[in-house]
């Protein structure tokens, strides 16, 4: 059985979380309770890395899905970086780069939440 991890990393307002591995029905409850907790804390400016994510599921599409709305409600985003080809070409069937600001890297990404104050 594959795994799947989440590493956060807060850089100023902007919450990183750098995942890796398998992202699927059995693991999208691991990103969720992330998120989640981010929003808790009223953090609503993320990043997510993939670039060590080795797969995603409809399951894990579903997870960014299920929290974009209350995150830009409150004046937060979502932004994707870092994906492999794989990974993009999943995101891109199904429409996300119309939906998401997905970047090369990571910097990229955090600067953007920069350029936006």
């Amino acid at each position: 059985m594959n795994g799947f991890e989440v590493m956060r990393v807060d850089n100023g307002e902007v919450s990183v979380l750098r995942i890796k591995g398998f992202l699927d029905a059995h693991t999208a409850s691991d990103l969720e309770r992330e998120i989640q907790k981010l929003l808790d804390q009223k953090r609503y400016k993320i990043v997510v890395n993939f670039r060590d994510l080795t797969y995603i599921s409809s399951a894990g599409l579903g997870v960014f899905m299920g929290f974009i709305e209350e995150v830009r409600g409150n004046k937060g985003d979502i932004k994707l970086t870092n994906m492999t080809p794989k990974i993009f070409r999943v995101f891109d069937l199904l429409g996300f780069p119309t939906l998401y600001e997905i970047r090369d890297d990571e910097q990229q990404a955090l600067q953007s939440f920069n350029n936006q104050k």
